[in-house]
Order: structure tokens, then sequence, then C-alpha cells
């Protein structure tokens, strides 16, 4: 089983900019997650609505057009037993950032964190939405459910999750308190894939667009899968695609063997 995710910062955009059809052309996958996808179900052209052979699921921000926004598309075959559409708190699953499908032993997750880089008040409510999120998924993990986590984290982990940590020391999505959260999340039973697998490599899924640091490879690695431990055994591969444009983002997939 393939599972691709990608923060497309706007899904409209990557289809009228033309990538759409690369991506899914470059990325065959069981299922797709996205984030970022800025858009109500209803402003969503049919043909990124639906993709032949997958049915798709969708939660936006219910006030706000053209904010936050994930989506989940599952290959048609796939038997689920519940949706899932949030946290279960209230104020924060308005805005639309977690989807998820429950096939019974096990479940994927998707979410897009705040950013909380604007004000302080954004700040303080990352860190809210951090600690509400871990509650939520230790409830799933401790009901016997192994978990995929996948999605935009909004923080890199340790310094070789970026290309400049000294310089980006107290810059939001590097302070200490967003890398002790993911820190705790690992220590309660889950696994970073890709650093697990690659454990000295620099790569990088997000890039700065007001500096052109994607040319320039200055980036950070805040995109990620992370599987509860007793999943790791069944990985074979995981991946991050630089080579796919069309976001500030690029995909990261995740093959198991279940």
């Amino acid at each position: 089983m393939k599972i691709v995710s990608w923060n497309v910062n706007g899904l409209r955009a990557v289809h009228r900019n033309g990538y759409w059809g690369e991506f899914l052309s470059a990325l065959s996958s069981d299922i797709y997650c996205l984030q970022e996808t800025k858009a109500w179900s209803e402003q969503i052209p049919d043909e990124i609505k639906q993709i032949p052979g997958y049915k798709s699921f969708f939660n936006y921000h219910k006030e706000k057009k053209g904010y936050a926004g994930v989506a989940l598309y599952l290959k048609d075959d796939m038997e689920v037993k519940n949706l899932i559409y949030g946290t279960g708190h209230e104020d924060f699953d308005k805005e639309g950032r977690v989807i998820g499908a429950d096939f019974g032993n096990w479940a994927i997750i998707n979410t897009y964190f705040p950013n909380g880089g604007m004000s302080d008040e954004a700040w303080q409510r990352k860190l809210a939405f951090y600690d509400d999120f871990l509650e939520f998924a230790m409830n799933l993990k401790n009901s016997g459910k192994s978990l995929v986590l996948t999605g935009d984290f909004n923080v890199a982990h340790e310094e070789i999750d970026l290309a400049r940590p000294q310089e980006n020391e107290g810059s939001v999505g590097f302070r200490p308190e967003e890398r002790e959260w993911f820190s705790e999340l690992l220590a309660l039973g889950f696994v970073d894939v890709w650093r697990e697998l690659n454990p000295d490599t620099q790569k990088y899924s997000w890039w700065s667009m007001r500096t052109r640091a994607r040319e320039r490879n200055v980036g950070w690695r805040i995109d990620y899968f992370l599987v509860s431990e007793d999943l790791f055994a069944f990985v074979t591969d995981a991946k991050i695609h630089n080579e796919i444009y069309g976001s500030d983002h690029c995909p990261i997939s995740l093959d198991l063997n279940i």
C-alpha cells in the first residue's frame, strides 16, 4: 500500500497551474492526503473532487473561505469503518484541519497543523492545538488501533531538519516548546519514518517562496509520516519527492506492506 501526503497550498491553484495531473501521474497511490486545500467542497472543480477509481472526502474551514482545509482520497475498494472529521474539540474542528479514516484495526489521520507565527495569540493557539491533537492521537492508539499520522506538522524536529538551524533559533516552527512536543509524541510510541530510515540525511519538504529558497535548497522538513511502533515493521519505503512542484511544499510518500 502506498500513501502520499502533500500540502498543496491551494488545491485550485495546483489544478489551474497544470500540476494536478502531473502529481497524480508521478505518484500513483492507494491513499492521497492533502493539506491546505483552501477551498470549500462546492468550490472544487469536479475533475479534482472526483478522481476515477477513488472516493474523496473533504474537511474545510467552516467560517473562512480560502483558509486551511484537508482532503482524503481512498481507492474505491478500500472499506472504511468510520470517517474522522476533527479531534472532537469544537473550537479547533471548525477550522477543518483534521480528516481521517478508520479501517477497524488501523487508522490514518491527515492533519494540517497551525502555523502559529502571525501573533502571540496564534502561537498560543498552535500550542493548544498540539496538546489537543496529542490527546486525540493517544486515545485512538490506546483503544488498540495501529496509526498512521501524516500531514504538515509545521515544526522541524531536530537541527538536521532545516538548512539553517542556528539562524532560526527561536523562530516559530523551531521553538523548543514545539520540538519538545514532537519528541513527546515519539516517546509515546510513534516513529518518524523517514528520519528512522535516513538518520543522517538532510532533505526538506518546504521552502519559503519569498526568498527563492527552493532553488537554493534552503528548506525545512515539516511534513511527516509517523506510524505507531507496531506498524513500523511493515514499512517498506518512505520518500520525500523534491522533484514534484506546484506548491511551496513537496509531496512525501510511505509504503506499507499491509
